[in-house]
């Protein structure tokens, strides 16, 4: 089929559905010469979930465009990612992701011939690599790969070497595999641009990259693999699957942040060509679509009842995920996947909570859930009367009296700027002396380190009232602790993965910080940190 397209036939392909792409005029003249070269990687970490699908049906249209594809199983990043998971776990993954995205594969049709499977430590341990590696990291500034690496790997004040190294090697994966381009998230630019940036002068070529936008799991936000409940599983039997589709987001008529919608718009439509509802004949009968526009028009207009909507999705991710289920259904790949990703209770320390969901290691008892964030109005803010940098202000945060707390904003906000307006407060720290004031919360505000420091307030959804409580997406049930203890280090071990995305908006790790209002936001300060 790909031989009888014509260049703008497969660019038309290669790009329907991405967010971004940077160098088109080179991809245009690529295609005019011969077939694209692309490759996607990914980090053996947490499961793939349903999410993977996304990414799984662009390689499809890459291949129908007739693109030679690589998939890369980068163990070696997941190693350098903060340490998630030892070698000898990273090696059962990597077997492990190879298995499922094959079965994903060919679960929507897509022909394993035509793909080349490649795993990272093959490659980057040779001396050429590590040479290479060695130029780059002469070349490379401490900002530019922190700046690079912003979206994808933890971001903390004083950083591993790792988490730095992590965006460089990636750039040099595409010299070394050979590739014209790179596909991946939009949450990747920072990467990509430095790899247009440094290859060239390693002598290098310029490569296409190709960028899917940031699309929200069927939950609403994100799909986390750390996080059970957030997530649908590619192993999870059908009445997982309807159990929670049924607590997935799908307000009538609001097509913003609706997963349920994407994964028509993104999965089903691609690959399917079409989309069926079903529902009932005294409410119009089936209805087959064949544009997401018709869809997203409807659903907006309430024409499509989301009850109708979530039960076609699951009736279409069932007809997906059935291939696989049968495939992993085996003794030998049950065996696969219980030991690369073992129950918290084999791998937890004795005394901590034992849990489904996220990767070995993984401490539940530092749920973000514990933290008790509210919204706060500023009725009052003066200068310490001891410390020329502290402001003392009285906050609302639903009490029958505002608490006092101190912070160290007076050389960042004025107090006009503070005076009545709304903010974020962490309410359940021990209370601290300031200079001989009694601070009894905290202030929560984005930073971003340099010369100079910028600090900003967090900012509740407009229309917000002190005393509203702040959750993380997936964790709304949890119970805060009456107060965190200091020597447990609750907060700062939490505090590390808060963070502010490119948009603006406030996360833990790839989880939004909501009210039942929505988003935590700051006005300016993307990729900064929370504190």
């Amino acid at each position: 089929m790909a031989d009888q397209l014509s260049p703008d036939e497969k660019l038309h392909l290669i790009t329907r559905n991405l967010q971004e792409v940077l160098g088109e005029e080179k991809l245009k003249q690529l295609l005019q010469e011969r077939e694209l070269k692309v490759y996607w990687g990914t980090a053996t970490t947490g499961k793939p979930h349903v999410a993977y699908f996304v990414p799984m049906s662009k390689i499809a249209d890459f291949l129908k465009a007739g693109c030679e594809v690589t998939i890369l199983f980068a163990d070696l990043h997941a190693y350098l990612d903060n340490m998630k998971a030892p070698w000898e776990l990273l090696e059962l993954r990597v077997k492990y992701y190879e298995q499922i995205i094959k079965a994903m594969l060919e679960s929507i049709g897509v022909p394993l011939e035509k793909l080349k499977f490649i795993k990272g430590t093959d490659f980057q341990l040779s001396r050429e690599y590590t040479l290479d590696v060695y130029r780059l990291s002469s070349m490379v500034t401490e900002h530019d790969a922190k700046k690079a690496g912003a979206e994808v790997v933890k971001q903390v004040e004083h950083p591993l070497l790792s988490g730095l190294l992590y965006p460089g090697l990636q750039a040099l994966d595409e010299e070394y595999l050979k590739v014209d381009a790179q596909f991946g998230g939009v949450d990747q630019r920072k990467i990509f641009t430095l790899a247009e940036k440094y290859l060239p002068s390693l002598g290098y070529a310029k490569r296409v990259h190709l960028m899917n936008p940031m699309v929200p799991g069927l939950t609403g936000a994100k799909m986390s693999s750390s996080e059970e409940e957030s997530k649908i599983d590619l192993l999870d039997s059908k009445e997982a699957v309807k159990k929670k589709l049924k607590k997935a987001f799908c307000e009538p008529g609001n097509i913003q942040n609706n997963g349920v919608l994407s994964f028509v718009k993104y999965v089903v439509l691609p690959l399917r060509g079409e989309f069926c509802v079903k529902r009932d004949s005294k409410w119009g009968g089936d209805k087959v679509y064949t544009e997401f526009e018709e869809v997203e028009k409807d659903f907006a207009a309430e024409s499509i009842h989301p009850g109708d909507l979530k039960a076609s999705v699951e009736a279409a991710l069932n007809e997906l995920l059935e291939p696989i289920r049968k495939k992993f259904a085996s003794p030998e790949l049950l065996q696969l996947t219980n030991t690369a990703y073992p129950s918290q209770s084999k791998t937890s320390k004795p005394g901590a909570k034992a849990g489904g969901g996220g990767g070995a290691g993984e401490d539940d008892e530092l749920a973000p859930s514990r933290l008790d964030i509210r919204v706060g109005k500023v009725v009052s803010v003066e200068k310490h009367p001891d410390a020329d940098s502290l402001y003392l202000e009285k906050i609302d945060v639903g009490e029958p009296e505002p608490r006092t707390v101190v912070s160290g904003l007076v050389a960042y906000v004025s107090q006009e700027d503070l005076q009545d307006r709304l903010v974020l407060v962490l309410c359940n720290l021990k209370p601290q002396k300031m200079r001989g004031i009694e601070s009894q919360a905290m202030l929560l505000c984005a930073s971003v380190e340099g010369e100079p420091r910028r600090v900003e307030p967090l900012d509740p959804p407009e229309g917000s009232s002190p005393g509203e409580r702040v959750y993380i997406e997936g964790y709304e049930n949890g119970k805060p602790d009456d107060k965190l203890n200091p020597k447990k280090k609750v907060w700062e071990k939490l505090q590390v993965d808060l963070r502010i995305s490119e948009q603006c908006v406030a996360h833990w790790k790839d989880k939004q910080l909501m009210t039942k209002l929505g988003q935590i936001s700051c006005k300016t300060l993307k990729g900064g940190n929370i504190s």
